[in-house]
Order: C-alpha cells, then sequence, then structure tokens
C-alpha cells in the first residue's frame, strides 16, 4: 500500500478535468459504451455512474493494481476485511474478481450492480430511480464510510462532479463525456447530518478528522525533524476512511484534495503516525490524493495547498525547507515504497515551499 508509509467539507469542487487512462479496456470496446451499457442494464443514470468513477479514480482502471485500501478499477471495487463491493459485484453480475480487477468493462458493469443493490435496499422504485437526485443515500453508501459525516461528504463530492460534467480521455483517443447537470439531490436520512471535520488544531485551515487510534502512536520518541510525501493511491474520501478502519493499521498526519488542495489532519503533529516504517518517530506525513502513475491528480491547487502546509511545518517545527529534509515516501531508508513516483514536480513544489 502507498499509504504505508480549506474550506468546509461540503465546498462545491471546481473540477478542471485532464485525460483518464483505461489501459486495460477491451480492444474494440470503449468506455463510453461500456458506461452506457452497464446504466441501462441494471437501471443506473449513465452520468452518475460516470461521476462516481470518475471521483474514485479519473476513470483509470490502473491495469488492475489495487488502491491503498485494495479496491480494483475505474469503478474501485473494493475487497478488505472491512468492506467487500468486489465480492458482492460478482455474486450480481455472475462475473469473475479476477475479471473484475482488471477488465473495465467487466469492472463497470460490477460497480453499476453494486450501486444498484444500494437503490434497491433504500426502497428506491423505477420512477424514483429515472430522478437523479433520489439515488443520493445510494451514493453515499456505495464510498463504504461508516461514518456518516464522510458519507455525505463523498456522496456531496459525486454530485460536484456531476454538476460539472466530465470530460475524460484515454490514452487510445476514447472520450467519456457527461454534460453539466443541475440537480438538487436528496439527501435524505443525511440533510442533518453535520458537514466533515472541525478546524485543525495543529494547521488551522485544514479540518480535524481524527485517525482510529488503533492506526497511530501517541506521543514521540524522536524529534520531529523531516516530512515525507506520499500519494495516496486511492481517492481522498477513501484514504480518510481507512485512516478510520482500524483494519488499516496505518495513517498520515495530513490528507490532501486534489480539486481543490482542502486538508484535512488526522493525527496530531506531536504524535507518531504509522507511514513510513523507521522514519515513523522522527516524520510528519503528507498524503496527496491520487495515483502515482496518473499525472491529473497533481494539480496546481494541491501543490500549492500541500507547500503552504510544509512550509507552515517547517517553520513550526525547526525544519529546513530543503530536499534532504522534505523527502518522498521512496526516498526514506528501508522503504520498498514508489511514491510520489514520477509524475511528481518536485521542482514545482520546494518553489511554492520556499516562496
Amino acid at each position: 500500500m502507498a499509504v504505508l508509509c480549506g474550506t468546509a467539507a461540503a465546498a462545491a469542487i471546481t473540477l478542471t478535468v485532464q485525460p483518464a487512462t483505461a489501459t486495460n479496456a477491451p480492444e474494440g470496446d470503449s468506455m463510453a459504451d461500456a458506461f452506457t451499457d452497464a446504466a441501462e442494464e441494471y437501471d443506473v443514470p449513465r452520468d452518475l455512474l460516470v461521476a462516481v468513477g470518475y471521483g474514485e479514480t479519473h476513470l483509470d482502471g490502473h491495469n488492475g493494481e489495487p488502491s491503498q485500501d485494495n479496491g480494483f478499477g475505474v469503478m474501485h471495487l473494493v475487497s478488505n476485511p472491512d468492506r467487500d463491493s468486489l465480492g458482492r459485484a460478482s455474486k450480481i453480475t455472475g462475473e469473475s474478481e479476477t475479471d473484475l480487477k482488471r477488465e473495465t468493462r467487466a469492472n463497470i458493469l460490477g460497480g453499476a450492480a453494486v450501486l444498484r443493490a444500494h437503490a434497491d435496499a433504500l426502497g428506491l422504485d423505477a420512477a424514483e430511480r429515472d430522478e437523479l437526485g433520489k439515488w443520493y443515500p445510494a451514493v453515499a453508501r456505495y464510498g463504504g464510510a461508516e461514518n456518516k459525516q464522510l458519507a455525505k461528504f463523498y456522496a456531496d463530492s459525486a454530485y460536484e462532479i456531476l454538476a460539472d460534467g466530465v470530460r475524460g480521455g484515454t490514452d487510445g483517443g476514447d472520450r467519456v463525456r457527461t454534460r453539466a447537470r443541475d440537480v438538487a439531490p436528496d439527501r435524505g436520512g443525511y440533510a442533518d447530518v453535520p458537514d466533515l471535520g472541525t478546524r485543525s488544531p495543529d494547521y488551522p485551515p485544514a479540518l480535524w478528522v481524527p485517525a482510529h487510534e488503533a492506526n497511530y502512536a501517541a506521543g514521540r520518541s524522536a524529534a520531529i525533524s523531516q516530512v515525507v510525501v506520499h500519494v495516496t493511491q486511492g481517492s481522498y474520501a477513501g484514504s480518510i476512511s481507512w485512516f478510520q478502519n482500524p483494519e488499516a493499521e496505518v495513517s498520515a498526519h495530513y490528507v490532501i484534495r486534489s480539486a481543490d488542495g482542502e486538508i484535512t489532519q488526522m493525527v496530531r503533529d506531536g504524535d507518531t503516525a504509522w507511514h513510513a516504517r523507521d522514519a515513523n518517530s522522527s516524520a510528519l506525513g503528507i498524503e496527496h490524493e491520487g495515483f502515482i502513475d496518473d499525472p491529473s491528480w497533481f494539480t496546481d491547487a494541491m501543490y500549492r495547498s500541500s507547500a503552504a502546509l510544509t512550509k507552515h511545518l517547517c517553520d513550526t517545527h525547526g525544519i529546513p525547507k530543503d530536499r534532504e529534509h522534505i523527502v518522498g515516501h521512496s526516498e526514506v531508508p528501508g522503504n520498498d515504497h514508489t511514491d510520489p513516483g514520477p509524475n511528481w514536480n518536485w521542482d514545482t513544489y520546494m518553489g511554492y515551499v520556499n516562496g
């Protein structure tokens, strides 16, 4: 797992959609067609299905490689001790789990099947399924978060993508498009759920959403001396949810959203997050939403927000603002990870850190 290592949460996301990659789409079969066919088969609104997929992966299947919480494919079908949307998709569709992981068409079909199953469990009838706003609680459940605030945040994010429209593409020239949809989501039981998080005690521009106590250690055994840059290998909401899951046994101090640079703190600076093995005791870990092989996640908003945070951390804890003390996960001795990877622009990032 790559994770081994502001505004209110419901604020609108402004999307500048970059090309997505679908390296595992069947030859001669477009991703756009796969979304259309899956939506028709399971009576799920196509544009909403695309929005959910885009929020999870930017429509990139990553050649069947897992996310940090063991999710797969364009629709991020998950298999871990706390959640098994992959197994559920296999039972509904009859597709093997192997195909659901690696074949884009099967994966999109599985995502549609799981989303429809959530709608059925909520009692949506045929007429209600034709109303985009009625799907909100089903989308919230698709995110898999037990925390209702995080589930609401996940659904809000999907509807913000739906409102802006998606203009995704593949390396082969395939295009996935949705038009901007002005939809008033029917939040149902989530209407009175507070927005995600309070303000961070260590960095006021950030939100505070604590990781599960099983995923970090209280206090420090060494002085703070470096900042470690990570990439989540998953979505912002998914990473926050995973760090709240006691099965994860991993965490980071901060997580940063791609679209607008929103920051969530999950472990206090004075406590030891589990993100970089032997360096944990002396390091502050910052996770960045995205996947190392897809540069579309590394937005200028993310770089600027993260750099401002890193500058604050360096100034607060007396850390020199140079590449010996601000390092990638892959540069920490004793680690076998590759994040942030070749698409991370260190020159841009350090330029922002140093003003």
